[in-house]
């Protein structure tokens, strides 16, 4: 690396590199929280989801896909059904 602060030897930091390094760990601590809470009421939200009746797995596919490209998704679908079609599955 360039930077000078790397130039040293590697167990030696200086307080501005530490205080960086641990500005970085603290921010990526808070966002592992702030991302299992939000697990946690993913999972809640599926639960209800469930309890009314809706399919979970199929919920999950339906997220999976709104993400997706609409073009890139089309494009598989008709992959799939090339395949399925060419195995005799539809």
């Amino acid at each position: 690396m360039t930077d000078a602060t790397f130039d040293a030897p590697p167990d030696v930091l200086t307080a501005t590199t530490a205080g960086r390094l641990r500005s970085i760990i603290e921010r990526l601590e808070r966002l592992d929280e702030d991302k299992e809470a939000i697990l946690i009421d993913m999972k809640e939200v599926f639960a209800e989801a469930k309890g009314e009746g809706y399919d979970v797995k199929t919920l999950r596919k339906v997220l999976r896909l709104r993400k997706q490209d609409r073009a890139k998704r089309q494009e598989e679908e008709a992959i799939l059904d090339l395949y399925l079609s060419a195995l005799g599955e539809v």
